[in-house]
C-alpha cells in the first residue's frame, strides 16, 4: 500500500524517482507526487491519478536536483485528490514527508496541534505527522533527527517515512515500523524504496530497515539508529533480482506475463528441494523444525486473500497426508478473536510480499503465546521472513500484477512440499505414494505449459461472457479453494460479482440464482468426487445454467453435458489445484481485458496490504 522512492547522490533525482514510482505503482495508483531540493528551494509537485499524470504536471518545471523524495498513493485517510497526495509540507515548508502506513492516533495529535494554532490543508494522517515533527523541533530546539525520534515514540500505528529538509541538502531521514523500507547503497549515493524494484538498476547492495529503526543519510554517510538513539551497524545484503524480471517482456500486461511464467515459477519453487534420483525431499529452511512439525497435533495457517485460498489447499494436504488437525484463519480475524494458541502449536503464515500487516500482527500474537511460527513468502528479507522461526521461500520471482497468479501456485507448491515432507517424517504415507507425489510434482511445470497452449481457446470462450454481471464457481475437495480463488480473480480485475462455493452447497441457497443468464464454472476433474460433480452439473443444466467445465484430459462424459470445456492433464488428485487454477486465471484475465479493465492496476486495490 503506497510506494516510496527517495534518492540522494550524484545523479539527477527526478527521472530516477519517477521511474521508480512507475515500478512501484502496483502498490498504489490513486495519486503521485515528488519533492525536489535544489537552488530554487524545496518544491513539492503532486497530482491525482497515475505517475503519468504527475509527469504531465511536471512539464516545463525546473527539476534539476540531486536529492528528492517521491510517492505513489493508495488512499487511507482522505480521498484521492491533489491535496491529499504526498509529499506533505511542514507549516514553514522547510520539511516534506512521504509516508506508507497509518498513524492510528493522528486525530488526538492533530487536535493538540490545532490547539497550538496549526492548520491543515489535507485530510491525511501524514500531514499531521510532519507538523508534529516540526512542532517538536521548533519548541524543543532539537535537531530534525531528534525530533523524528521523539515523534515516533508518541505515534501509534504503522509507518515507513522519508523526510527531506531544505536546510540540509545532502540529508534524508527515514524510519519504519510495520511498513517495508529498503535502502540501496551505491557509490556516493543512496536509494530508499518500499521494495528493491526501483533500486536494482543502480545497485544490488541493500540494507533492509527493521522496525523501530531510523536511517540518516548525510554527506554520503549512512547511519542507522534505534528509537533509543543507539547505533546499529548496517547489514548490507545482495539482492538476487534481475531487471528483466520486473519488465513486461513483450506481454500486454504483467498479469498475462506472470500467468505464463508459472511453469518456471513452480519449477523454481521446487528447485534443489526434490531429488528424483534418490526419491527424496529436502527443505533446508525447515531442517531444524521438521521434527516439531511432525510431532505437533495442531497446525494453524494464517493468511489473507489469495494466500488464504492457498492455505485452504494446504489444509486438505496436511490433513490427508500428515493426519494432523489444521485450521485456516483469516489473519485479520485471528488476532482479534483471542485465539486459543498453546506452546508447541505450529502457526504458518502465508504472504506473497512477506509484509502483510494483518498477517504480521497474527504472527506476533502467536509468537507471544509460545507457538512455533513459520513463514511461506516470496520476498527475501521481508518482515515475515525475519520474524519467523523458520520458513520456506516460494521463489516465484517478482509479481507486479495486483491480482496474484504465480504467487498462488508457488504457495501451493511449497505447501505441498511441506505436507509431503511432514507426512514422510511421520510415516503416515507409504513410500510408493511419497515417490508418486514427488514425481507428480516434478511433472507439473510441463503440464501447466500444456494448459497454457489452450489460451486462445480460453480467450474465445471468455468473449462470450464479457457482459455477464454474475458468476458462480463450484468445486469439491481440493478444488473448492480453487473455485474460491477463481471467483476472487474475476471480481478483482473485471468487477463482475462472482462467488465460489463447494459444489454440494449449491443446493443450499445459490441454486436460486441459476438461470440462462448465470455462467457457472465447474472444476470437474476426474477425482474422488467426480460422480458427485456430474450430478451437480445436471442440476445446473436442468435450470438452464450456462456451464464452463474444467475437466480431465480425455473425459468423454462431461463435455456432452456442458456448454464449454477446458481440459487439464491428469495428475494425482492432491496436485490438481496446481493445474485447475490456470484456466480460471486466463478466463478472468481475458474477460477483464475485453471489458476494458486495467488488469494490472484494478480500482481500489493495492498489491501489498501493509496497513490493517
Amino acid at each position: 500500500m503506497c510506494g516510496i522512492v527517495a534518492y540522494v547522490g550524484h545523479r539527477e533525482a527526478a527521472p530516477l524517482i519517477l521511474k521508480g514510482l512507475k515500478r512501484l505503482e502496483y502498490r498504489g495508483y490513486d495519486s503521485a507526487g515528488i519533492a525536489l531540493l535544489n537552488g530554487h528551494g524545496l518544491k513539492v509537485y503532486k497530482k491525482k491519478g497515475k505517475v503519468s499524470d504527475l509527469e504531465g504536471e511536471l512539464k516545463d518545471k525546473e527539476l534539476k536536483a540531486r536529492i528528492g523524495i517521491g510517492h505513489t498513493r493508495w488512499a487511507t485517510h482522505g480521498e484521492p485528490n491533489d491535496i491529499n497526495a504526498h509529499p506533505h509540507y511542514s507549516t514553514n515548508k522547510r520539511l516534506a514527508i512521504i509516508h506508507n502506513g497509518i498513524i492510528e492516533n493522528y486525530a488526538a495529535i492533530k487536535q493538540s496541534l490545532v490547539n497550538k494554532g496549526y492548520s491543515f490543508e489535507s485530510a491525511t494522517d501524514t500531514e499531521v505527522l510532519i507538523k508534529f515533527i516540526e512542532d517538536i523541533q521548533t519548541n524543543m530546539f532539537c535537531t530534525l533527527e531528534e525530533a523524528v525520534r521523539i515523534a515516533l515514540h508518541e505515534v501509534v500505528g504503522a509507518y515507513a517515512i522519508v523526510i527531506i529538509d531544505e536546510e540540509n541538502p545532502t540529508q534524508l531521514i527515514a524510519a519504519r515500523k510495520g511498513s517495508p523500507l529498503v535502502i540501496g547503497v551505491g557509490e556516493d549515493e543512496f536509494f530508499f524504496a518500499s521494495d528493491a524494484t526501483p533500486i536494482i538498476e543502480y545497485t544490488k547492495e541493500v540494507v533492509y530497515l527493521d522496525d523501530y529503526e531510523i536511517a540518516i543519510v548525510k554527506d554520503n554517510e549512512l547511519v542507522i539508529k534505534n528509537l533509543a538513539n543507539e547505533d546499529i551497524a548496517p547489514y548490507i545484503e545482495t539482492v538476487e533480482l534481475e531487471l528483466e524480471a520486473i519488465e513486461k517482456g513483450g506481454y500486454d500486461h504483467f498479469m498475462l506475463k506472470e500467468i505464463f511464467e508459472q511453469p518456471r515459477s513452480i519449477a523454481d519453487s521446487m528447485r534443489g528441494r526434490i531429488n528424483l534420483d534418490s526419491a527424496s525431499l529436502q527443505l533446508g529452511g525447515l531442517r531444524d523444525y521438521l521434527d516439531k512439525i511432525a510431532k505437533t497435533d495442531r497446525i494453524v495457517i494464517v493468511a489473507c486473500g489469495t494466500s488464504w485460498h492457498a492455505g485452504l489447499v494446504g489444509e486438505y494436504l496436511f490433513e490427508e497426508l500428515a493426519r494432523v488437525n489444521v485450521e485456516v484463519e483469516y489473519a485479520s480475524e485471528f488476532r482479534y478473536r483471542n485465539p486459543i494458541i498453546k506452546e508447541g502449536d505450529i502457526v504458518i503464515a502465508i504472504s506473497q510480499s512477506g509484509e502483510t500487516a494483518d498477517t504480521m500482527a497474527a504472527l506476533e500474537l502467536a509468537k507471544s503465546k509460545g507457538a512455533i511460527i513459520l513463514g511461506v513468502c516470496n520476498v527475501v528479507g521481508s518482515s515475515i521472513a525475519r520474524i519467523t522461526h523458520a520458513g520456506v521461500y516460494t521463489h516465484a520471482g517478482p509479481e507486479i500484477g495486483v491480482a496474484s497468479t504465480k504467487a498462488f501456485t508457488a504457495q501451493v507448491t511449497v505447501l505441498s512440499l511441506i505436507a509431503i515432507a511432514t507426512a514422510h517424517k511421520k510415516g503416515t504415507i507409504s513410500q510408493d505414494l511419497y515417490r508418486e507425489l514427488l514425481f507428480g510434482l516434478d511433472a507439473i511445470p510441463a503440464k501447466v505449459e500444456k494448459i497454457l497452449k489452450s489460451a486462445e481457446k480460453i480467450k474465445d470462450i471468455s468473449k462470450l461472457f464479457t457482459f455477464a454481471s454474475n458468476f458462480i464457481f463450484l468445486g469439491r475437495g481440493l478444488n473448492f479453494p480453487v473455485a474460491l480463488e477463481g471467483a476472487l480473480k474475476l471480481k478483482e480485475i473485471s468487477y463482475i460479482h462472482a462467488e465460489g462455493y463447494p459444489a454440494a452447497e449449491m443446493k443450499h441457497g445459490p441454486i436460486a440464482l441459476i438461470d440462462e443468464d448465470m455462467p457457472v464454472v465447474f472444476i470437474a476433474t476426474k477425482d474422488a468426487s467426480y460422480e458427485k460433480i456430474v450430478s451437480n452439473i445436471q442440476e445446473v443444466k436442468a435450470r438452464k445454467g450456462r456451464v464452463i467445465a474444467i475437466v480431465t484430459e480425455g473425459d468423454t462424459l462431461i463435455p456432452k453435458m456442458v456448454d464449454f470445456v477446458v481440459e487439464v492433464p491428469r495428475t494425482n488428485d492432491l496436485l490438481l489445484p496446481l493445474l485447475t487454477s490456470i484456466p480460471l486465471q486466463l478466463i478472468s484475465y481475458y474477460i477483464a481485458v475485453l471489458r476494458g479493465r486495467n488488469v494490472d492496476q484494478p480500482r481500489n486495490l493495492a498489491k501489498s496490504v501493509t496497513v490493517e
